[in-house]
């Protein structure tokens, strides 16, 4: 069932399910709720590869922050794909890495 996705992809299926510009407020009290949920699977280390089941695990809180990071986005209309490249850019100039070796640019 593994297949590849885009960030960009992504934002769409997201977007396409869940998109409600009037719920921003909503969206990022539901990304910090997800955060609190994620620090206590942390806590607990409960990880997918020891469970029947991704309910309750840190695979699973790791993607719902995901998923209201993606929907905040999807709301202010962000290219989050974009940012990528905008802040490597940056993050090289501050940390003098070579992003070049790690992503190909298509800005």
């Amino acid at each position: 069932m593994e297949k590849n996705i885009t960030i960009k992809e992504l934002q769409n299926y997201i977007k396409q399910k869940d998109y409600k510009p009037e719920l921003k407020h909503a969206y990022f009290l539901k990304l910090i709720e997800e955060v609190g949920e994620l620090a206590e699977v942390l806590r607990k280390d409960r990880r997918l590869e020891h469970h029947d089941t991704i309910k309750g695990t840190i695979e699973e809180e790791l993607y719902d922050v995901l998923y209201y990071v993606i929907g905040i986005a999807n709301v202010y209309g962000i290219d989050l794909e974009k940012c990528f490249y905008l802040k490597e850019e940056l993050n090289k100039e501050k940390y003098q890495y070579d992003t070049d070796a790690l992503v190909e640019k298509e800005i």
